[in-house]
Parts: C-alpha cells; sequence; structure tokens
C-alpha cells in the first residue's frame, strides 16, 4: 500500500498554496461550564485524544485551497455530524463534523440542556486534498472538525451544538443543529449499578436508499452504541487497494450526510474494510479514515492503524480489529503491522478477561472467519492468527461483513461445531464455543449463496453446505461445511442487549438479526457464568 501511495502522489500531486489554509493549533477550554457538567477540569484537543491524522505541513494531499477560506461563516452549515466514544466511554466522547468550506474558529458548545451550552470547547481541523485521478472525476477539498470531550460524568446526557465565526450553535436559528449523547453508566465495582443496554451492528454500508432504511431502523433500537465492521461507504469501489482503483472523495460527503441522523447521538463505532484502503491517502491507505473519525487511540499503533482499538461499555469489553492486516484474499495490506497487531490482540483481550465487572468480550472485524457466500466466503488467514486468541481469552461473540448477506454459524470450537445453535437457541460460550455472525447486509448489493435460504419462518436446515475459504497465496480451499446454521439474503442488521446476571442468574447477550423492513429473521443468546468476582 505505501508503494501504491507513492504512485499516486507522484502521478497527480500538484503544488498547492498554504495560505489561508487553516491548521491545527494549541486549543483551551472555552467559558466554564454549569455545575455538574464535567467531573473534572474541561479538556479538548491537543491532549488524550483520538489517533491523529498526517500533518498538513508535511502531506500535501491534506492541504485545502485558500480559494474556500473567503466564504463567510454565516453562509457555511456543518453537516455530516458523528460521534465516537473515547478510550473510556464513561468519560470521553468525540464530535466530529464537516463543513464544505474552511471556516475561522470551529467549536462546539456542550451542556446540560439544549438552552444551555455553557461550554465552549474549540475544534481541531483535518483537511484533505484529493486531485483529479480521473478525467471524469473534479478535485476535492474536504474540510473535518474534531473535538474531544473529557472528565465527562457517567451516565449522563449532554447535548451539543457545532458551530463557527459567524455560525453560532446557541443562537435560535440553528436549535434545529443541537444533538445529544449519553456516556456509559459507572460500572458496578466503581459503585454504579448494574444496566442492560442494546448496541446495533453491521458492515459493508454505502450510499444507498437501502443504507438509509437501516440507518432509521437502528435510531428506533435506542442503542448505546452501533459497530461498524468496515467497507463504510465505498468511495473506494474496487476494494483491492491499488493506486487503479476508481476513487470519488465525494461519495465521503453522501455517507456521512446520510448517516448524520443516527451518528450524530449514537457513537458510531467503525474499523476498516478492503474498500476502506484508499491508496491516494498515507500511510497504508489510511490518512482519510484519520482525517474523518476520531476513534479511541488505544490499539497498538493508531496512526497505522486507526480502525484497531477497545472500549469497555457496561458489562461488555468490545475490540476492532483490522482484517487487512493478515488477509490471504485481498492482500495490499497484508502484514503492514508486522505481527504488532496480533500481539496486541493476545495483551488486550487478556487484560479484558481479567477486568472486574466484565462478563462478555464481542470482536468486531471485517474480513470473515466464517461464511459461504459465492463470492468472498472465509478467510483462512483470520482462522488461523486469530481464532486460537479467541478461544485462549474467553471471546463471546465475534461479527464481521465483508459478505453482504447475513449467515451466522452454531458455536464452533475452532473450526467445528461444539453445539447446534438454532433459531432461538442458547450458546454457553464458555462450554460450547463461540458463536460467528456475517452482518454484511447494511446497504450494498447483496451477494449470493451456495445453499438455500434458512432464517425465522423459514428455516432449511441442511448437513452440510460446500464452500471454501482462502489460503495463502490466493488459493481458494474447498471445504464442506456442518456450521452455517442461519443464512438471509437481505438488508439486515444485528442488535444486541447485553443483560448483566439477575441475582443467582447468569449474564447475557440476546442477538437478534433484524431486516430491512423490521422483520426478524434470526435470534440467539449467548451466556456465560455467573461471575464471582
Amino acid at each position: 500500500m505505501a508503494e501504491q501511495h507513492e504512485y499516486l502522489r507522484a502521478r497527480f500531486a500538484r503544488p498547492l498554496t498554504r495560505r489561508g489554509m487553516l491548521r491545527a493549533g494549541a486549543v483551551t477550554a472555552g467559558a466554564a461550564a454549569g455545575t455538574g457538567l464535567l467531573a473534572g477540569p474541561a479538556r479538548a484537543y491537543p491532549g488524550p485524544a483520538p489517533s491523529p491524522g498526517p500533518s498538513p505541513a508535511s502531506s500535501p494531499e491534506l492541504l485545502v485551497s485558500s480559494a474556500a477560506a473567503a466564504v463567510d461563516g454565516k453562509h457555511v452549515a456543518p453537516f455530516g455530524r458523528h460521534l465516537a466514544f473515547g478510550a473510556d466511554p464513561r468519560t470521553q466522547m468525540r464530535i466530529s463534523w464537516q463543513v464544505p468550506f474552511a471556516v475561522r474558529r470551529p467549536y462546539v458548545r456542550v451542556g446540560l440542556a439544549p438552552w444551555d451550552l455553557g461550554l465552549k470547547l474549540e475544534a481541531e481541523v483535518r483537511t484533505l486534498h484529493t486531485p483529479p485521478l480521473s478525467k471524469k472525476l473534479p478535485a476535492v477539498d474536504q474540510v473535518y472538525l474534531h473535538a474531544a470531550l473529557d472528565n465527562l460524568r457517567p451516565g449522563r446526557t449532554y447535548y451539543y451544538g457545532v458551530g463557527h465565526d459567524g455560525y453560532d450553535p446557541a443562537d435560535p436559528r440553528h436549535f434545529s443543529g443541537i444533538g445529544t449523547f449519553r456516556t456509559a453508566p459507572e460500572r458496578p465495582e466503581k459503585g454504579g449499578k448494574a444496566e442492560k443496554f442494546t448496541f446495533t451492528a453491521f458492515g459493508d454500508q454505502g450510499v444507498s436508499y437501502q443504507a438509509l432504511a437501516n440507518d432509521q431502523l437502528i435510531l428506533g433500537q435506542n442503542p448505546a452504541f452501533h459497530l461498524h465492521a468496515g467497507d463504510i461507504c465505498y468511495a473506494d469501489d474496487s476494494g483491492a487497494g491499488k493506486p487503479t482503483d476508481v476513487y470519488d472523495a465525494r461519495v465521503w460527503d453522501q455517507f456521512l450526510a446520510q448517516t448524520e441522523s443516527v451518528a450524530a447521538s449514537v457513537p458510531w463505532m467503525v474499523t476498516t474494510g478492503n474498500h476502506d484502503m484508499e491508496a491516494w491517502y498515507s500511510p497504508n491507505g489510511y490518512g482519510g479514515q484519520s482525517a474523518r473519525w476520531a476513534l479511541p487511540g488505544n490499539g497498538f499503533d493508531p496512526a497505522r492503524a486507526p480502525g484497531v482499538y477497545s472500549f469497555v461499555y457496561g458489562n461488555t469489553g468490545v475490540v476492532a480489529l483490522d482484517a487487512n492486516d493478515i488477509s490471504y484474499e485481498i492482500t495490499a495490506n497484508t502484514g503492514y503491522s508486522g505481527g504488532a497487531q496480533t500481539a496486541w490482540l493476545d495483551r488486550r483481550l487478556g487484560e479484558l478477561r481479567r477486568t472486574r465487572g466484565l462478563d462478555f468480550i464481542v470482536v468486531f472485524f471485517h474480513h470473515c472467519a466464517f461464511s459461504t457466500t459465492k463470492a468472498h466466503a472465509s478467510d483462512g488467514a483470520v482462522r488461523e492468527a486469530w481464532l486460537p486468541l479467541f478461544e485462549k481469552h474467553g471471546v463471546d461473540l465475534v461479527i464481521n461483513g465483508h459478505n453482504h448477506i447475513y449467515e451466522r454459524t452454531d458455536a464452533l470450537r475452532g473450526t467445528r461445531v461444539g453445539r447446534k445453535v438454532p433459531i432461538g437457541g442458547t450458546a454457553d460460550s464458555t462450554r460450547d464455543g463461540i458463536v460467528y455472525v456475517t452482518a454484511g447486509g447494511a446497504g450494498k448489493s447483496l451477494y449470493d449463496f451456495p445453499a438455500p435460504d434458512s432464517y425465522e419462518g423459514h428455516v432449511k436446515d441442511l448437513e452440510s453446505v460446500d464452500s471454501y475459504f482462502w489460503e495463502k497465496g490466493r488459493v481458494k480451499h474447498p471445504e464442506q461445511v456442518e456450521w452455517s446454521r442461519v443464512r438471509y439474503t437481505g438488508f439486515s442488521f444485528l442488535a444486541v442487549e447485553s443483560e448483566p446476571a439477575a441475582r443467582g442468574g447468569r449474564p447475557r447477550l440476546r442477538v437478534t438479526a433484524l431486516a430491512e423492513n423490521g422483520a426478524r429473521v434470526d435470534h440467539f443468546d449467548v451466556v456465560r457464568p455467573a461471575r464471582r468476582d
């Protein structure tokens, strides 16, 4: 990928003026908030923040033309707001948004009521310049803004508005742009109360009517957060990570506008798929990701791998991985971490499993460990590198994308069925094994199975399904599998309710797959023994 980036830079880069370019400088808190807004001093960038994007001073592709700076701020409306947790969802929130032109002194206002946004924090500016990569595409300048909120109070609802000189979100004319978010509750071992919560998940979204429909259904689940398992917007349409890929940066504008109705209030936690390797941006094709998203910076190397991180919400630990690093199928970034990601995964899963008060570990990433579609099927590298670690540390649920369908396995030990889990069934992850879910029906065109669909109300159980997995050298290795329990060719997403153990009971993940029309196509539970800590 590094060579592909240099190829594009050499072929398409052009000198740009830096006059009028906005730079991210030292940032300080604005007016003091009302009593109880923060648990400590207000903070913004710089400081504990998500992974930084490449420096505008050293990366020509990150410059924005000076022509945009002449637009009066009162004529520039923010759009594409999207939230993300910091490494600690109880106390940290990252607010990100976009403006169509460069603006002066961008900021976020935060408060405990929509009419009292007493805290004002300056925003960090991350800009992207994409040259015309073909005769049919124009040059594109994009301006992304980010504010880091630290020292928030657990379990508290906050209101916020984003603005800049000439556009004040506290102005009554802009009240429709006031957003809200809620921090994670304090964990019981810290004096909080065990609460059940819901999160949602899917992959392979893009920009479409189906993607928008899924977004609205997700909002109706009232999720605490959403997991996006990669292939986010498909600005890079071929997904091979090659310099010859057709890449249109403007698709990101459409995507963020489409997603704002949900992501402005639900933390949108993304990882990187093969279509998210955008060769124009360094390093590893992820410079665009670093500019557009503000994700936890606690992975093995947030500058090189912005989609690798973890966080804990309530009784559940969540780990995001970048399977481009190990894939046998799509190899543009294979091996870029030199094994550092897998070593970090081993350490982090061990830390999570030893965390007091934590019941479940959920891992999500793009390339499938187990799927039977004709398009991508399963990636043998994921099975070789990561399955042993999932079992070693007692992972409870794995969520993938990549294949544009819904498919779910039985509970697996290694690659073999530990226990059949029919629709409505229950798996004990400590005894039966791990359930793997492919939730790639977020909105992009659908794939085909080599076997009939089998889902709630239309069950067609088979003894086995003929499929394949990718071996090293991009070789398809045929396999006959017994683990394909549910298959659904349709747009869909996951809703997962994490339920702490009642007195004398067991903690439970209630996993539901919902179709684009809201119909349930699958449901099952994952349980663990009650904790003794």
